[in-house]
């Protein structure tokens, strides 16, 4: 074998350690493996119903052994001296399986074990109670004379006895059994020791008991009862191997369904014409972000495709903080292309407006300057975003900081000439986007779209945020077509200040040479103006109070789709 020198720049710092025979590496508490983190939250779940269920089970039960004892004392059945407190302190024993399963109820409600071995010494400690309630109810029933009571000399009415009390045992049995394969998840190797443990048990104390120990009168077969017992716990057995292996198996298909890549998909949150929208964490980064996935079978033409991938492309390009962060894309085995995003919680500047109301000319103008900053990287580098809308702007936190605007969806982006993919994909003098904040020239299908045009859509979106609707509003969609072509927009309010309302409506100009020139002059315009600061201060009193309402909470922003029901188009787009 070839040694690599080492560089001499580093020789005289470089001393090897002797490396151990073998090296122990822990995962640091939670960075576990998902499945790892799926099995303990399921077998969390799984063990705090069961041992609320033992709890109440029990509970009742001694309960039930209490009242009957005072009921038979104050009757004065019993008259020996002594037997009365022995019994209470018998009676009292009853009750430390109820106690014992009521304290691990309070363990996995209030802290449970971070770890799976913690969950499964509670599991086996569980199991182990219920087993040793049977066991000591077998061992008092065989221990007692009850089976050779002369009482029941008759040896039809024995041998009913025995018969009946010993299959009244089994069934317990086989409910234990039959409850720890069907209810706590685990693999067929210890589920079979587990329940072999189980049905083992109560067989070998029976053998004890009735051939060895207190053998049974001859007139009852211990062969017999035996080998019901036996039957009825193995069939329970076989039943609750084979039911733990083959849920466990389902599971791990489920979480292996769930897995894309290096993400594991955790929930949808949204869905459109041609994929979804999940919230995904990394398999090893455990980061949160957003996967969003295109179907082969669902895209229809293979365009579709090129379009969506030629989005996560364009957007991985784009570094401003105001433009969504792209993480990762790929194409899974059965052909499915995704990638991952930035999770953003937050709501879209459409769902602010709609659930309350228009927004302060201050705030207006803070959300303006953001969108205009990530334009102005996007038109830098040539590309024209043609759906800036309120549904695709997610105002969120990022680093403690509230109100930050992401931008998102450059799905119909239209890219610069010498862009191998532009021409393929959005032909020329097709209309693509929404139509309430369509720029005239958009709207009109002309060539030769500049990022002027994203600047008109800026201005609908001001007015959107400013009025509560679109300019052109309460319109069918070729209505406002016509209107962004030939209709000047309504005025803004009078409480909108002259200076701002000036910017709105130079952005509304039909002609592209009478707005502004570029994003970044309109940016300027809007920090120069004498509206009142939209502060972090405000930001923060604004979501502290709207915290409580229900509509509000974490979004992602599924209007990141250039689905077709957004996209008025009159050919391929």
């Amino acid at each position: 074998m070839t040694q690599r020198a080492i560089p001499a720049q580093v020789t005289e710092d470089y001393r090897p350690e002797p490396s151990p025979e073998r090296v122990r590496v822990a995962l640091v508490a939670g960075s576990g493996s998902p499945a790892t983190d799926d099995l303990n939250r399921l077998l969390r779940r799984r063990l705090l119903v069961s041992t609320l269920i033992a709890a109440v089970a029990l509970g009742a039960y001694f309960g039930q052994m209490l009242m009957f004892l005072w009921v038979v004392i104050q009757s004065g059945r019993i008259h020996e001296p002594g037997v009365s407190s022995w019994a209470w302190w018998a009676t009292s024993l009853r009750g430390v399986p109820a106690v014992a399963s009521a304290g691990m109820v309070l363990l996995l409600w209030r802290r449970p074990p971070s770890s799976v071995r913690g969950l499964r010494a509670i599991e086996v400690s569980l199991v182990g109670l219920f087993a040793a309630i049977l066991l000591a109810d077998d061992v008092v029933a065989y221990g007692r004379d009850l089976l050779r009571d002369p009482a029941r000399d008759v040896v039809e009415v024995r041998w009913l006895y025995a018969a009946t009390y010993t299959l009244s045992s089994t069934l317990l049995w086989v409910c234990l059994i039959t409850w720890y394969g069907t209810l706590i998840p685990n693999t067929w190797r210890r589920s079979a020791v587990v329940v072999g443990s189980l049905t083992l048990s109560p067989i070998v104390l029976f053998a004890v008991q009735a051939f060895w120990l207190r053998p049974l009168p001859e007139d009852i077969s211990p062969s017999t009862l035996l080998i019901n017992r036996s039957i009825f716990t193995g069939i329970a057995a076989a039943v609750a191997v084979f039911s733990s292996s083959r849920i466990e198996f389902l599971r791990q298909q489920a979480a292996e369904a769930r897995k894309l890549g290096q993400y594991v998909l955790k929930e949808k949150l949204g869905a459109g014409g041609m994929g979804e929208v999940y919230r995904a964490e990394h398999v090893l980064l455990r980061r949160p972000c957003a996967l969003k996935v295109i179907r082969p079978e669902r895209a229809g033409d293979p365009k579709n495709l090129l379009r969506f991938e030629r989005e996560v492309r364009v957007t991985a390009t784009l570094t401003h903080p105001n433009t969504v962060q792209i993480y990762d894309y790929g194409h899974a085995q059965d052909g499915t292309f995704y990638y991952v995003m930035e999770y953003l919680p937050g709501l879209t500047l459409d769902e602010i407006v709609c659930r309350h109301g228009p927004l302060p000319p201050g705030r207006a103008a803070h959300f303006l300057r953001q969108v205009c900053a990530a334009l102005a990287e996007a038109h830098a580098r040539g590309l024209t975003h043609r759906d800036v809308k309120p549904g695709n702007v997610m105002v969120c936190e990022r680093g403690g900081v509230r109100d930050v605007v992401k931008l998102l969806d450059f799905g119909l982006v239209l890219a610069p000439k010498d862009d191998p993919d532009g021409a393929t994909l959005t032909r020329e003098g097709a209309v693509a986007g929404t139509p309430a904040f369509m720029s005239p020239e958009q709207a009109g299908g002309e060539d030769g779209i500049d990022p002027r045009s994203d600047l008109y859509s800026v201005g609908a979106l001001a007015y959107f945020l400013l009025t509560g609707k679109p300019p052109f509003a309460d319109r069918s969609a070729a209505r406002m077509l016509a209107a962004h072509l030939y209709e000047p927009p309504g005025a803004l309010p009078a409480a909108v200040p002259t200076d701002l309302a000036a910017v709105v409506m130079r952005c509304l100009a039909k002609a592209p040479s009478e707005r502004w020139p570029d994003a970044a002059s309109l940016e300027a315009a809007l920090t120069e103006l004498a509206v009142s600061r939209w502060t972090a201060e405000d930001a923060r009193a604004w979501w502290a109070r709207v915290g409580s309402d229900r509509e509000t909470g974490p979004v992602l922003a599924t209007a990141t789709w250039a689905e077709p029901g957004s996209v008025l188009s009159s050919g391929d787009s």
